[in-house]
């Protein structure tokens, strides 16, 4: 007998977390925030439900619909997500 393949899917996005909308800095330009945001800064298209309001329309920054929700991104909570981003961003940024 041969052992069943299962596939491997990635965690969708955890509600009420917003981690990737607050962490990360976004250097595109997008409506209520032509100058883009910087990195730890709210996003104006956060919600109080801390869901994107952008999300699905084209005025959405490339950026936020390129980073996609993974375990080692998201871990087990909304804490380790916002570490996990804010050291990706560390090590990103110029100089860092």
């Amino acid at each position: 007998m041969e052992p069943e393949l299962t596939s491997y899917q990635e965690p969708e996005c955890r509600a009420r977390c917003g981690a990737c909308c607050i962490a990360p800095s976004i250097s595109t330009p997008m409506p209520k925030m032509p100058q883009g945001k910087r990195a730890g800064e709210r996003c104006a298209h956060l919600t109080p439900d801390l869901a994107c309001e952008l999300f699905g329309r084209p005025e959405r920054p490339a950026v936020c619909g390129g980073l996609q929700p993974s375990s080692e991104m998201c871990g087990n909570s909304r804490e380790h997500a916002m570490l996990w981003l804010q050291q990706l961003e560390q090590l990103t940024s110029p100089g860092g």
